[in-house]
């Protein structure tokens, strides 16, 4: 399983998706999620990820807007740091039985982190109600 992760400037968690396989589709499609919640950025720094990469020239290719892609290697380090609290957590589970189980897991522990963070604006209700469909 493939966890995609994006996070802005700041620190901030932008969107997150898990698949079952890394590919050009699966990259695609979390970019479009991402650009749908959040709006279309100018430039995305990625790892050397050739899927990654061709996700954002197709969506170049397709779209409206361009987005710049940027290699370095130090700017990724903003998406590794905030990866890190999400491996430590599974690294203590010893791995998971199903995607399911892997998928609500990591969406409770990501939105845990969204709380952490300050990026939350919504009412209690509302995660309460996403938590407790995660638990169903």
């Amino acid at each position: 399983m493939y966890l995609y992760r994006a996070v802005d400037k700041q620190g901030n968690t932008v969107d997150f998706l898990l698949t079952r396989r890394r590919s050009k589709l699966a990259a695609h499609k979390f970019l479009l999620k991402a650009i749908s919640n959040n709006g279309c950025p100018k430039v995305i720094n990625i790892d050397k990820s050739g899927a990654n990469k061709e996700a954002i020239r197709t969506y170049n290719k397709r779209g409206l807007k361009r987005i710049q892609i940027r290699q370095v290697k130090y700017l990724n380090n903003r998406v590794e740091q905030d990866h890190r609290f999400i491996k430590w957590r599974v690294q203590n589970m010893l791995g998971f039985k199903s995607f399911e189980s892997a998928s609500r897991t990591l969406t409770g522990i990501e939105i845990v982190r969204m709380i952490k963070k300050g990026q939350v604006e919504c009412p209690m209700a509302t995660f309460y109600n996403t938590f407790r469909s995660l638990a169903a």
